[in-house]
């Protein structure tokens, strides 16, 4: 493909909670543009965007999906993100690398929880933005009662270019603000034709006109003196000044449309070309210097040094890894060396792609603001910088989430754990927020992700690219055991069976340490009662005891055991007769020194809008927490507590339904504390069955 122009470039992210109509709008960008003959649909599985199978049976994007279309000269690169928050670090990944985010809301529900969490990600970044009222054409669609709902939810002021023309079934074309038109709208080719606002439309059009202007002109010094002086601005100097104000983040334009009948989606993508800026408008980049660690920066030209940010990699079992980056100063040729300043390491690239959905197109050369990939890249991955090694630059990677939602793993075919390990690792270089680890203490394979929609999404991935099926079941809990009393005890190993014999006489002393602390062997033998060369023994008989444990096989800590007298033989005696001894003596002055169970426990935050703060709580404190104080986030509350982690393995689903979808939670470990009495049976109990079967 020919060489782009970065100044007649866009680069648009479009955003918006899952189901508000995200793709469609996409699909119809490239219809009503020409590239498609027909636009796809995400019902009937025939999106060119939401392509994968895992997105056709669930109708809903699960991955973003990049394209572009040609409009009025200019090349509009768009990325359809997705809006479940389990994927919600795809789509922040996505915004790093656009100008411009086009938020979608629906037309009835107004909006929701993910957008919310897009809105504030956008705004910390400085992204402008630009709104879109989805499915104009639904019962009930409010395009007002959309703006009093962004002004409500997202704290922001939407200046509106155009008023709907009809509603609902009726819903036929917009009204143009800025030039006072009729745009209605041909389904069939998504292409609009002038006509004069319909007269019950005028007072209500001139009045949203006089707003808008008034949004405009406030937005720059000069505007507003001619507006004072003269009353008036004419098209030109309204379309200049919305650009500027858009750009400056001090205007967030809106409109609508249906999608679905490519009704307004053109005037849209005017409004894109028009008012959202180009890689250059947006100006410098700023990054560190990887060597000092002092600030740099790039300017999008093409003369700078080469730069770029890598914001996607896709796993492909045939073609390998695909690595996906925007360009932010400088060129790239296919073949060529670069520096990957995150890793400290010299790649090469092969060939160069435009992605177009599910397809790709080659590249001859990328320019500041292209948004490209390139296959089998042996280090790189997502959120890595590349650039120049002569004029090396570290852009800022974002550090995904923790997850929320774990299970325990294991292949259905057996000797198939080699390769599950690696399809994940696979997965997890697309997917930063996957995590795989094993539990050393309950020798699981653990894999966790951002929910039970994400987990699935994985595993069905990895059937379907790798082969590879696997059985899931809850974690166990990593309990442990230790003691609340002391013990003086005797562990004696004797054995006679002809010949030589066992002979190994030991005498524990056990008491509980504080919390922490851990295992504590002290060596309190005195006149040789017990030869040097087997106090070893003992202490090696007690570790390993600890370690499978005594009262429900969880390991033993913060105990101290101190070896006081014993015997031996001078022929019987072995190392392996006092070690047996110590392990003997350690299990029974276990047992008679109250033995208890100790289960982890959570440092938990919970983020929820106020109207849930109740039922958030007394649902924690069902599950043995306690609240330990609250915090604003924005228009959100933080509940910050305690929890035991026994009570929150499928939380994520939990508060999924406690809050309409719209709480999210994060944990960590924070400390062990002793399980309650009439729980540590039942535990017991699970643990013995579990051992028998």
């Amino acid at each position: 493909m020919a060489k782009n122009d970065s100044n007649t470039l866009r680069n648009v992210a479009v955003v918006g909670h899952g189901g508000t109509g995200k793709t469609s709008l996409c699909e119809s960008f490239l219809f009503v543009s020409g590239k498609t003959e027909k636009p796809g649909r995400v019902d009937e599985g025939s999106s060119g965007l939401d392509y994968e199978p895992e997105e056709h049976k669930r109708r809903i994007s699960i991955g973003s999906a990049i394209s572009w279309f040609d409009w009025n000269k200019h090349r509009v690169n768009f990325i359809d993100t997705p809006g479940d928050a389990n994927f919600a670090m795809d789509t922040k990944n996505c915004l790093r690398v656009v100008d411009g985010a086009v938020v979608v809301v629906d037309s009835v529900g107004g909006v929701e929880f993910q957008t919310e969490k897009t809105w504030e990600y956008a705004a910390e970044i400085g992204l402008p933005r630009m709104i879109y009222v989805s499915k104009m054409d639904r019962e009930r669609a409010d395009f007002q009662k959309v703006l009093d709902s962004i002004s409500e939810r997202l704290g922001a002021k939407a200046t509106p270019l155009c008023l709907p023309l009809g509603s609902e079934d009726n819903f036929r074309g917009l009204v143009d603000l800025i030039e006072m038109k009729a745009l209605v709208f041909d389904e069939a080719k998504g292409k609009f034709k002038r006509e004069d606002i319909p007269a019950d439309l005028i007072d209500e059009a001139t009045s949203r006109r006089e707003a808008m202007v008034e949004d405009i002109a406030e937005s720059d010094e000069n505007l507003m003196d001619k507006y004072l002086e003269e009353g008036v601005l004419s098209v030109d100097e309204l379309k200049s000044g919305l650009r500027s104000a858009v750009i400056a983040g001090e205007i967030t334009p809106a409109t609508c449309g249906c999608a679905l009948k490519n009704l307004g989606p053109a005037a849209l993508m005017s409004m894109l070309v028009d008012y959202f800026p180009s890689p250059v408008d947006r100006g410098p980049v700023k990054g560190s210097n990887p060597q000092t660690g002092e600030e740099a920066s790039r300017e999008p030209l093409e003369d700078a040094p080469f730069s770029a940010m890598v914001f996607k990699t896709i796993a492909d079992p045939y073609a390998g890894k695909l690595t996906v980056f925007r360009v932010f100063s400088g060129t790239m040729t296919s073949d060529s060396p670069f520096f990957n300043s995150s890793k400290n390491i010299n790649e090469k690239s092969g060939a160069l792609f435009f992605l177009d959905g599910k397809n790709q197109r080659p590249a001859e050369e990328l320019v500041p603001g292209d948004i490209a990939a390139v296959a089998k890249l042996k280090e790189t991955s997502t959120g890595d910088t590349i650039c120049d090694e002569k004029a090396p630059i570290l852009y800022e990677k974002l550090e995904p989430p923790r997850p929320v939602c774990s299970y325990a793993i294991l292949p259905k075919t057996k000797g198939d754990e080699e390769k599950l390990f690696s399809s994940l690792n696979r997965l997890i270089e697309e997917d930063a927020t996957l995590n795989l680890r094993r539990d050393d203490q309950t020798r699981e394979m653990i894999l966790s992700g951002m929910g039970q929609v994400h987990i699935d999404v994985t595993l069905e991935k990895m059937k379907r690219k790798f082969g590879v099926d696997v059985t899931l079941k809850q974690p166990k809990v990593p309990y442990k055991e230790t003691i609340k009393g002391k013990a003086r005890v005797q562990g004696k190993y004797k054995k006679q069976s002809g010949g030589r014999g066992q002979y190994g006489d030991t005498w524990l002393e056990i008491e509980p340490t504080a919390h922490g602390e851990g295992f504590q062997f002290v060596d309190a033998i005195v006149g040789g009662v017990v030869p040097r060369n087997y106090i070893p023994a003992v202490e090696k008989g007690i570790v390993e005891a600890m370690a499978e444990g005594i009262v429900a096989g969880y390991p033993v800590v913060d105990v101290k055991v101190a070896l006081v007298d014993g015997s031996f033989h001078p022929v019987d005696s072995s190392e392996m007769a006092f070690k047996i001894a110590g392990s003997m003596g350690f299990k029974k002055g276990f047992e008679q020194s109250q033995p208890t169970l100790l289960e982890p426990i959570m440092n938990i935050d919970i983020e929820i809008p106020d109207e849930y703060m109740g039922d958030v709580i007394g649902d924690l404190n069902s599950r043995r927490g306690r609240v330990l104080g609250m915090d604003k986030r924005g228009a959100n509350q933080v509940v910050k507590g305690q929890v035991p982690l026994a009570e929150i393995l499928s939380y994520a689903a939990e508060l999924t339904s406690i809050t309409s979808g719209r709480g999210t939670f994060s944990y960590e470990f924070s400390h062990y504390e002793e399980v309650p009495a009439h729980l540590q049976e039942k535990i017991i109990a699970e643990a013995k069955k579990e051992t028998e079967e």
